[in-house]
């Protein structure tokens, strides 16, 4: 089986390229054929190593591209990614080729869509984000920080200024959005690979009708290391971007009303703005995986305060493993994985006092210890393993080539 991986990034910029690297070094393993196709390098070295081949368009982001015009149009029709896709999909057998995207909002544009409908291979798309129906790609208004219940694309959506940079930048995401609905690219994709239950009940209505709809765990790197010797101990820890959406902010003030102490691993827009008016915050920047492991294992819980839905949250995942509970908003997919009161504790989204009270009663040792011994079990029981993941896509892809075959 031939499957060409389609991602912006050929490097891991987050965690969609993340996981459209380990997907393909997995499928590679159990004897699949992975092409790995990307705007953006340098190509992660493990591909090549491991004898997967890869086409790099040596692009830029489009947000980091020095001219802004030739960003536009990038960003809204990539013409040098239609052109390279579809004379590699070309050369490829039609009864044993999948084409698989995980990502194209930020360098390959909706024009990947033009060679995928013109090739006739079944295509799966995983959603790591929203950008397929969402102008902004996440339904949510990052000027009043809070989730967007407007229709997609609909007057209200064109009028109303939701973008974390400025009214034009929105204006441009409409516009392509539209782009990508006039040429047909969702209903290019024969099935669909959703990664948390929340996903399932938000995209029901936009989803077409009679295409495969799947759950595809994402996969965690963590090792087993047994229930920990002394889990009332340690720190409450942020894990990832110091952003607005995040909840990032109002961990910090959450934190100053349960007179505890918040600790960030990570960075962003408002890191400077948190470390003025929050001085007792401990802001470590950017750790390594593995240091990261480390820290959330030493931390007494993890707090994901996000304020939009999410994809999924892997940090949450990474953090049960490690036998640390977690403290989840109620709104966004992290939710799923966190069972309130078991494993961790739900609070308010964006309710600062709903978090400051979560964090007074994670102060209380026994429940720390119970909440923590609970998340290492329901984790290991059933753990998303690369090798689970793996299993899991190629039950998708099977699944699409016989859709299409018959």
């Amino acid at each position: 089986m031939n499957v060409v991986i389609l991602v912006d990034h050929g490097y891991v910029s987050g965690g969609q390229s993340k996981v459209a690297i380990e997907s393909a070094l997995g499928l590679k393993a159990t004897g699949a054929t992975p092409i790995f196709f990307c705007a953006c390098g340098p190509v992660d070295s493990r591909l090549g190593a491991s004898g997967i081949e890869s086409l790099c368009l040596d692009q830029h982001d489009i947000l980091e591209n020095p001219s802004r015009a030739a960003a536009a149009v990038q960003g809204a029709w990539n013409r040098k990614a239609c052109a390279a896709l579809e004379a590699l999909l070309a050369k490829l057998p039609k009864n044993r080729t999948i084409v698989h995207v995980h990502g194209w909002a930020k360098a390959l544009s909706p024009a990947i869509g033009a060679p995928i409908a013109a090739s006739g291979l079944p295509a799966v798309y995983t959603m790591h984000e929203y950008f397929l129906f969402c102008p902004n790609g996440g339904f949510y208004n990052y000027r009043t920080n809070a989730l967007c219940h407007l229709a997609p694309m609909s007057a209200g959506c064109w009028t109303t200024n939701c973008d974390s940079r400025n009214y034009p930048f929105k204006l441009w995401r409409n516009a392509r959005l539209a782009i990508a609905q006039a040429s047909g690219f969702a209903n290019n994709f024969s099935d669909f690979i959703l990664i948390s239950a929340l996903q399932e009940r938000l995209l029901a209505p936009y989803l077409k009708k009679g295409g495969g709809v799947h759950r595809v765990c994402n996969p965690v790197e963590a090792e087993a290391l047994g229930p920990k010797a002394v889990p009332a101990s340690g720190d409450f820890l942020f894990v990832g971007r110091l952003s607005a959406e995040k909840g990032a902010a109002l961990f910090a003030k959450a934190a100053e009303m349960a007179d505890a102490t918040p600790v960030f691993i990570g960075d962003g827009p408002i890191a400077e703005e948190l470390r003025r008016s929050h001085p007792k915050a401990r802001l470590l920047g950017w750790r390594s995986p593995a240091e990261v492991r480390v820290a959330m294992r030493a931390a007494r819980a993890l707090v994901f305060p996000s304020l939009w839905y999410e994809g999924l949250g892997l940090t949450a995942l990474e953090a049960k493993a490690m036998g640390t509970p977690v403290i989840v908003s109620d709104i966004c997919a992290a939710r799923d994985e966190i069972s309130d009161g078991a494993d961790g504790l739900w609070f308010k989204s964006g309710d600062v006092d709903s978090l400051a009270q979560a964090l007074r009663r994670m102060k209380d040792d026994a429940l720390v210890s119970r909440l923590a011994q609970s998340a290492y079990e329901s984790y290991w029981r059933h753990p998303p393993t690369l090798s689970r993941h793996v299993e899991e896509t190629l039950a998708v892809y099977r699944a699409a080539l016989a859709r299409r075959r018959g």
